[in-house]
């Protein structure tokens, strides 16, 4: 089925229970060809134009088609508008997958290495979900962690970004160079008008991890009110050295080494070491 426009797409789910929407298919033909999922149709999403862009919304608010895909937000008037977000659709993979992979896709797959969630839960982005006849609008992190999932003939339709028109950083660890899965990354902003650092960990869990102690506590580190002569916000760098170790043990614990094998604790304590550099990093770089 292939649907020109929302109201159709929601149509097709009402009428076909068990189908699938599809738009990049990057996750979705891995999940088909190893025997993971069997839809029993699928909706394809690709004649939805509406869904390929992205709009301003009174309020200061972006809102992003779920059929944006990663390289058209790596596109230099997307990247001045969220450029956290621009970081991670850059680096999502080769030219092939940011081509056709979408930001919609990331949030319904929920892969644990989806590059752009761990940003879209520091923005605390909101998603708005269709069915026919209805709408509803769901934080990004609920429908991750299944607080408040995708319902049975719910399409996600649209993306909303508070635009904080403030630094934000992503940062990415991978095993290789390139693009390629990432083994931890971290997404960092500041929210100047709150006096708030917002802080969320991907690829350490199966969800992006907010440590909100080490947030409220290093926001109270920074001097919100003085600019340095290089236009740096100050903070005391043993305060900065410090957030990155308070978010590393927030999201792995010294409980998980300790219930971990020999192998599986080396691992453990190599990924956190690596969690504490990119936070460490990513704040450094957005006080600059």
């Amino acid at each position: 089925m292939l649907p020109a426009s929302v109201d159709e797409a929601v149509d097709a789910l009402a009428a076909t229970p068990g189908a699938v929407p599809v738009a990049g298919a990057t996750d979705l033909m891995e999940a088909v060809n190893a025997g993971r999922l069997r839809p029993a149709a699928l909706i394809g999403l690709g004649r939805i134009t509406e869904l390929r862009g992205w709009r301003y919304e009174d309020g200061g608010t972006a809102v992003l088609g779920a059929g944006l895909t990663h390289a058209r937000m790596d596109r230099p008037d997307f990247a001045a508008l969220i450029p956290a977000l621009a970081d991670a659709a850059r680096t999502a993979g080769p030219p092939q997958v940011r081509n056709v992979g979408t930001l919609g896709g990331n949030i319904a797959t929920a892969a644990a290495v989806g590059d752009t969630l761990p940003v879209l839960a520091a923005l605390e982005a909101t998603a708005t979900l269709a069915r026919s006849g209805a709408t509803r609008d769901v934080p990004v992190t609920h429908l991750l962690t299944g607080l408040d999932p995708l319902r049975p003939g719910e399409l996600l339709t649209w993306v909303r970004v508070p635009l904080l028109h403030a630094p934000q950083v992503f940062l990415k660890a991978g095993g290789r160079s390139g693009p390629a899965r990432a083994a931890a990354s971290v997404a960092l902003v500041l929210d100047p008008a709150r006096r708030a650092v917002r802080c969320a960990v991907g690829a350490v869990a199966p969800v992006p991890l907010r440590p909100h102690e080490a947030e409220a506590w290093v926001a109270g580190c920074i001097d919100w009110d003085v600019r340095g002569e290089d236009g740096a916000q100050p903070i005391d760098p043993a305060a900065l050295a410090a957030f990155g170790e308070y978010v590393a043990a927030a999201c792995i614990p010294d409980a998980a080494l300790e219930g971990a094998g020999e192998g599986a604790a080396a691992t453990l304590v190599r990924q956190r070491r690596t969690v504490a550099v990119l936070a460490r990093r990513a704040l450094g770089r957005a006080l600059k």
